[in-house]
């Protein structure tokens, strides 16, 4: 057999699984589905030197175990199908899965907003009309995997702890709380697309980003490459250390094919001038490992929340969270296929760090999906900062993914808009729409404004959106965010 079984292994020192009997990783099984229009590895274990056969919708694909019992073939590229069918898998025994579908295959990863579902969940408030929305969630042609919270100090070949595959329905979405931003994401693509969503759940309450991240991304980021999982020993494996995520529960499944991945996460890095590198060792890791290209990457800015309860000496110059929705919008200009998602406007309850709308989270999601990844027309972006101008004494600000241009949401005055002089100091601003993408800044006591904020607040939700329904990002003109 060619060396295409590394593309699996990806350099990657996983503990060796010696065994007869024909075995397939726990993400292939009944119910799943197979992503559509690209080569799909199919992989597992057997008797070395074993012959192994592998069948499904009409093709039938053999090889040779290799002396450490691993194997692997690729099925030629699939047509979408709502019509279910069996994969066949022959070495010695015969296991075969059913019930398989082929069409869209999305992972979902990140920390407690990707993991909240939809209803009940202690110590939260479940998702906006959750009862209704349960209710309704009956589409057998999407299909959900959940992976469960597990560590290793080292990449494993397979799952230890997971929810197979299971027809989306009230009842397997609430039985094993699934993603609420992923479901909606994915009942959008389903509907829109008409073909199979397959969705896999794969995320952890409260855990920073370096978890998630593989040893390879980092040494793929010449300012991370220093960050090395440690030595545990016998100690304890704390999931806040770099790598025992990604280990334990995105390395089992990395090689399954599928078109994207959707990532939520952000509050625990909150305050890391990094983050934008971060995102690049993560993204560009999980790429390298994949082995599927630069595969579409969308993923959530995090909503305003009230970090500070007592905001009475509160100063927007020291306040971490604005510099880190800068971080996010970064990282979203400067990795290839990437996207990112505003929620200034979808909060309810400032004191809650999970917010509820997680439907239209779900919604903008599929809509960068649908715009870039699918190629409808359809508006998915955010208004966002392309250019500043200073024209006496005024700050002319030019916006790019206007949609059909730029509007106050309530028809009031825009709010959350800033401005300072040479003095440094920002003043509460004047700003008004003159144009399709154009807003006039002015305040009185500032001849000759040097710089401009918008939404530099934990706690700002403006009103400056486009006519598409889509609120502007914030920024700081002090800390400009590169055009794409």
């Amino acid at each position: 057999m060619k060396k295409i079984w590394f593309f699996l292994a990806l350099s990657l020192v996983l503990t060796p699984i010696l065994q007869a009997e024909l075995t397939l990783p726990a993400i292939f099984g009944d119910n799943m589905v197979l992503q559509q229009q690209v080569a799909v590895p199919v992989w597992g274990w057997a008797a070395p030197g074993a012959n192994v056969t592998v069948k499904f919708a009409g093709q039938t694909k053999s090889t040779h175990v290799e002396a450490d019992g691993k194997w692997l073939v690729k099925l030629g590229k699939l047509k979408a199908s709502c019509l279910p069918q069996s994969l066949v898998i022959e070495s010695g025994g015969t296991k075969a899965f059913t019930n398989i579908l082929v069409g869209e295959v999305w992972l979902g990863s990140g920390q407690s907003n990707m993991e909240k579902p939809i209803g009940l969940q202690p110590g939260q408030k479940p998702v906006l009309n959750y009862e209704q929305e349960l209710s309704a969630a009956n589409y057998p042609n999407i299909r959900i995997f959940q992976v469960e919270k597990m560590l290793s100090a080292r990449p494993r070949q397979d799952l230890e702890k997971y929810h197979g595959w299971q027809e989306c329905s009230s009842n397997a979405l609430n039985s094993i709380s699934f993603s609420a931003a992923a479901y909606f994401f994915g009942r959008e693509i389903h509907t829109n697309l008409n073909v199979p969503v397959g969705l896999i759940e794969s995320s952890w309450g409260g855990t920073r980003i370096e978890p998630w991240t593989p040893l390879a991304g980092f040494q793929s980021v010449p300012a991370l490459a220093r960050i090395q999982p440690p030595d545990f020993g016998a100690n304890k494996i704390p999931n806040t250390a770099p790598t025992v995520l990604y280990n334990a529960m995105i390395a089992p499944i990395t090689g399954f094919a599928l078109r994207g991945a959707l990532w939520y996460q952000g509050e625990s890095n909150r305050g890391d001038t990094n983050y934008d590198l971060k995102m690049s060792a993560l993204i560009g890791g999980w790429r390298k490992l994949w082995n599927e290209g630069d595969f579409p990457f969308y993923f959530v800015q995090i909503a305003p929340f009230k970090y500070l309860k007592n905001l009475t000496n509160y100063s927007a110059d020291t306040d971490p969270l604005p510099h880190f929705w800068v971080q996010q919008a970064r990282a979203a200009r400067q990795i290839k296929h990437t996207g990112m998602v505003v929620t200034t406007d979808l909060v309810d309850d400032l004191s809650d760090i999970h917010p509820r709308d997680k439907a239209s989270v779900g919604h903008r999601l599929a809509l960068l999906a649908l715009a870039e990844t699918y190629g409808r027309e359809v508006p998915a972006k955010s208004p966002a900062l392309a250019r500043l101008k200073i024209a006496g004494n005024k700050a002319v600000l030019k916006f790019e993914h206007t949609h059909g241009g730029l509007v106050s949401k309530d028809n009031q005055p825009l709010t959350w808009f800033t401005i300072a002089g040479s003095d440094g100091k920002f003043m509460p601003a004047e700003a008004k729409i003159v144009g399709k993408d154009t807003v006039e800044v002015c305040a009185v006591g500032v001849d000759q404004p040097v710089a401009v904020r918008f939404a530099w607040n934990q706690i700002a939700q403006p009103n400056l959106f486009n006519a598409a329904g889509l609120p502007a990002e914030p920024f700081s003109t002090q800390d400009p965010v590169p055009q794409r």
